[in-house]
């Protein structure tokens, strides 16, 4: 089969593990990338040719499938336009700036049977992975998933993370994602029960420590983005009394080392499932409602308290 022709959204710090998984596949052809900065688009991959505006990219390439990186505020107009032109989309996480743009994103997306695919990275990481070959078949009665990091060290020149309404709020908004998926890949769909969220001076909340429940079983998530240096792990507690855990990032010291090999999956998994033309898993809206939960929890817990 022919390669499938994507173009890439947003030339931020992410983008270049996507682009870099893209070009070690077989299965991707990078037809375009795309960035309001012309710096960025100045020399384009081989290839490649360089937008700044998306609709016109859409217009002239009609690539087969587009991978969106741009800030999360601009999420939903790209992914829409990028659906109404045909093309089937890998969006970063969050899927949209809030749960209700998502929504509308997925409605769109099963309307007009485009498939629209979040890049939940983290569920492609080699020790996750072997986390769930090895409780595969027990009964999950706790899990939880530590994602520590300091957000200045990670977001570079992206300094719209720490701009809540670009982001969609702080390390909730914007590392909550990867965690929740994590936690319903393990153990299905979860609920909320409650949060305590800690905000520094400008309102951005930097720590957040989340209750989830999945039927009998339960689930911790604990979040920071003023953590000195960086941990990101999973703890599973079976029936049978037994501890298993992952550290997504043994093996890969270096400063987002692990990051490489996850799009790798990132680019397998969503050539997949563009070749099979199916349309979303509803993952990425229910990473947002979660996160819509969790915001919710806070307030009632603040009002109460």
């Amino acid at each position: 089969m022919s390669p499938l022709r994507v173009g890439v959204v947003g030339l931020g710090v992410i983008s270049r593990f996507h682009l870099e998984a893209l070009a070690s596949s077989p299965e991707w052809d990078l037809a375009a990338v795309c960035d309001l900065a012309p710096s960025r688009i100045a020399s384009p991959p081989p290839g490649a040719v360089g937008y700044t505006d998306h609709v016109r990219m859409l217009e002239r390439e009609r690539p087969d499938a587009v991978v969106v990186t741009a800030p999360n505020d601009v999420h939903a107009r790209i992914c829409a336009d990028a659906i109404a032109a045909g093309a089937a989309v890998c969006a970063e996480k969050p899927l949209a700036l809030d749960l209700a743009e998502g929504e509308a994103l997925d409605a769109l997306a099963r309307e007009r049977g485009v498939p629209l695919f979040t890049a939940f990275h983290r569920r492609y990481n080699s020790r996750f992975a072997e986390l769930r070959e090895r409780v595969a078949g027990r009964t999950v009665t706790d899990v939880t998933v530590r994602y520590l990091e300091r957000i200045e060290e990670h977001a570079g020149d992206d300094t719209w993370y720490l701009d809540p309404s670009r982001c969609g709020g702080g390390c909730v908004a914007d590392n909550g994602p990867n965690a929740f998926d994590l936690v319903e890949s393990l153990l299905g769909r979860a609920e909320v029960v409650g949060a305590r969220v800690e905000r520094d001076a400008a309102g951005v909340d930097r720590r957040a420590d989340i209750a989830l429940a999945a039927g009998p079983a339960r689930a911790r998530v604990l979040l920071d983005w003023s953590h000195p240096g960086e941990c990101k792990d999973v703890e599973v507690r079976t029936s049978d009394g037994r501890v298993w855990t992952a550290d997504l990032l043994a093996g890969r010291p270096a400063f987002k080392e692990s990051l490489w090999h996850e799009y790798e999956g990132v680019a397998a998994d969503f050539a997949a499932r563009v070749r099979a033309w199916r349309t979303g898993d509803g993952a990425g809206v229910s990473a947002l409602r979660l996160v819509d939960e969790a915001y919710r929890a806070e307030r009632r817990e603040r009002v109460a308290g």
